[in-house]
């Protein structure tokens, strides 16, 4: 039985869309994931205030694997 991919929806089309598939996870496209990094370059998407400390605290709970696989890192926390 082949193992179950993660899908989501598209962030800029809304299309459904592999979560890890490359090389344009987790967007429908390679189209689609051009049109976000342009947002980024254009600054239409920005962090909205400085980066304090305690915004990466969760991060430092994560190490090897769980950081290129956020499923398996939300699987292993779940009660």
């Amino acid at each position: 039985m082949p193992a179950h991919k993660p899908t989501t929806k598209c962030p800029i089309c809304g299309k459904p869309a592999d979560f890890d598939t490359p090389p344009a996870g987790p967007f429908c496209s390679a189209r689609c994931k051009m049109l976000d990094l342009g947002k980024w370059l254009g600054e239409d998407y920005r962090i909205s205030e400085p980066l304090r400390p305690d915004h990466f605290e969760e991060f430092e709970e994560l190490s090897g694997d769980a950081l290129d696989s956020p499923e398996k890192s939300r699987n292993e926390t779940s009660p």
